[in-house]
């Protein structure tokens, strides 16, 4: 199998993430010195595929100088489902399936094989694209930590370090100010982010998808601390936590979008605490910046080890980690299932006994 491989293609999809540039030198580096193949960057996802003309090769200058870097040197974009591919011809949106143009087009390349760095929809899109004849592995992509075949991906430990810097330097005005602050943090099913930032920070309330809350008992622990002469509060809240159906009176609670999660929450502190309370949502300076020494390193790793999938034929496969050592698994196998905050987990039981408080 590795004797026919002279070409591969590797191209990142989804949202933007720390170490990706890592990722991708990892595929270059080991495709380069350990394989003695030619790399085309596939240029902003599948988009690289649909439109040919958005490839170029990448040499060793290519990789210089990128592991510290943020976000990735191709390009990404979360749109570019070329199976249902969004274009505007004459006014009007149409959809229209690309995948096959993305075969042909690989084939133009002269692609034997791609490494497909993203998400869940990145790999699920990768797989099916493999079934219609274009070899692919994968390198699993995410910052909130949820994907359930790999121990950690790479891009969380930088969100979590930028989430609690914020904290840190939200405590200061919060106590200053004699506020609530309540901060919100990307985590739309899981609520790892929250967790160990909000941990790690000294957040007094941590507010994540995997334990249902109450207004009451956010607020009860507010005044507790007040009772304590403690006239400020953190509130860490992940994007996807569950709000009640109704507040403290009764009144539906009218469901909250991520990114006015913390405001819908802020609304009802203040109207049942009388504090002043004020509002730090995150976003996406989760996914910028400079990536940590670990997200490197495990980029780095993904990517070397997903250049050796190919070499081995494990087409549609892609990297995780395990029990600390690169493995792998079937990308179908991995899609769709995800790894949640147990409840009753250490980190969990860390919190509770440190006076943290989950609001239920």
């Amino acid at each position: 199998m590795a004797a026919a491989i002279r070409t591969i293609g590797v191209s990142t999809g989804g949202g933007d993430c720390p170490g990706l540039n890592a990722v991708i030198r990892g595929v270059v580096k080991a495709a380069l010195l350990d394989h003695g193949w030619r790399v085309i960057g596939i240029q902003d996802g599948f988009d690289g595929l649909i439109w040919p003309e958005k490839s170029r090769e990448l040499d060793h200058a290519s990789v210089r100088g990128i592991l510290n870097r943020g976000g990735t040197i191709l390009g990404t974009t979360n749109r570019g489902n070329p199976f249902a591919y969004e274009l505007v011809e004459n006014g009007q949106k149409v959809v229209k399936d690309f995948s096959q143009r993305c075969v042909e087009n690989a084939r133009k390349l002269g692609l034997d094989a791609m490494v497909v760095i993203g998400g869940d929809g990145t790999m699920k899109i990768g797989s099916d694209l493999s079934k219609l004849g274009l070899p692919m592995v994968g390198v699993p992509k995410t910052i909130d930590n949820d994907l359930s075949a790999t121990e950690v991906t790479f891009g969380f430990e930088t969100a979590v370090q930028t989430a609690t810097e914020a904290l840190d330097r939200i405590q200061t005005t919060a106590e200053s100010h004699h506020r609530v602050m309540v901060m919100e943090v990307m985590g739309r099913d899981a609520g790892w982010i929250a967790l160990w930032s909000g941990l790690a920070g000294g957040a007094d309330v941590i507010l994540i998808p995997e334990i249902p809350f109450t207004i009451e008992k956010v607020c009860g622990k507010i005044k507790e601390r007040e009772g304590m002469g403690r006239t400020f509060s953190i509130v860490v809240v992940a994007e996807g936590a569950k709000f009640p159906a109704n507040d403290p009176s009764g009144k539906p609670i009218p469901p909250a979008k991520p990114g006015s999660v913390a405001n819908t929450l802020a609304f009802s502190i203040r109207e049942y605490t009388g504090k002043d309370v004020r509002v730090t949502v995150l976003g996406h300076v989760q996914r910028g910046g400079t990536p940590t020494a670990f997200d490197r390193l495990l980029g780095l790793r993904f990517g070397v080890h997903a250049a050796d999938l190919i070499a081995q034929g494990k087409f549609g496969y892609m990297v995780c980690l395990k029990g600390g050592e690169i493995q792998s698994c079937p990308i179908e196998e991995a899609i769709g299932v995800y790894k949640t905050v147990n409840p009753k987990s250490d980190l969990v039981r860390t919190a509770r006994a440190a006076g943290v408080t989950f609001g239920d």
